[in-house]
């Protein structure tokens, strides 16, 4: 009885810091999603459909916007989740907000998850797909438009042929991890790039708790 009221009491000081903590996330954010977005249209209107260099002047852009809280090495390590098989780099990973690039050359198809977090995806270059079960119509994001999906959601997505998009998630980003890693063991066992993920993501995200950004 002892341990149970013991785990009963740490379940209850946990569940009430981070019940406070979600309150106040608001205050940990630095990004703001219209702005990303601003400046991924702008980007885009500086260099159309060369996505290496509309990559790099987002990047640049957010080096002086935000210096102490961006990755300006393009790190890209394949990602498979929820079915879907893409590229992404990392910009900014925190508790509380990640902002990468994320896309592939040749299309994918998949399960967006249900994620902790909401999240904006913007349409670097080509056309994302995207479907809710029990609607009759697919849903559409061209070059330009962002596709927010508010934390809980879910969806089917597909990115036909080419297709890369700036993703911002702002909310609980550790348990997205999870949904990141799990087709590792459940099909691709590519467990370098579990690793090399898993140490991109550890060093950023420690870097910016030691900045005191949660």
């Amino acid at each position: 009885m002892r341990i149970l009221t013991f785990l009963g009491a740490i379940v209850a000081v946990i569940s009430s810091l981070m019940y406070m903590l979600d309150t106040h996330l608001e205050k940990f954010y630095i990004f703001n999603p219209n702005q990303l977005h601003a400046l991924s249209q702008s980007a885009i209107a500086a260099h159309g459909n060369d996505t290496r260099a509309v990559v790099d002047y987002i990047v640049a852009e957010l080096s002086k916007t935000h210096p102490n809280h961006v990755n300006v090495e393009e790190e890209w390590v394949f990602n498979n989740a929820g079915g879907c098989m893409g590229a992404m780099t990392i910009i900014h990973a925190s508790i509380t907000e990640y902002l990468i690039v994320f896309g592939s050359a040749i299309g994918t198809e998949g399960h967006t998850g249900r994620h902790t977090a909401d999240d904006y995806f913007m349409i670097l270059k080509g056309e994302e797909l995207a479907w809710k079960a029990g609607t009759f119509e697919a849903e559409r994001y061209p070059q330009g438009a962002m596709h927010l999906m508010k934390r809980g959601e879910v969806k089917q997505y597909a990115m036909k042929e080419a297709c890369f998009a700036l993703e911002y998630a702002r909310g609980w980003i550790p348990p997205m991890l999870f949904f990141g890693f799990a087709d590792t063991f459940s099909s691709t066992l590519d467990f370098y790039t579990l690793w090399r993920t898993t140490l991109v993501t550890g060093r950023e995200m420690l870097t910016n708790l030691a900045k005191m950004k949660l």
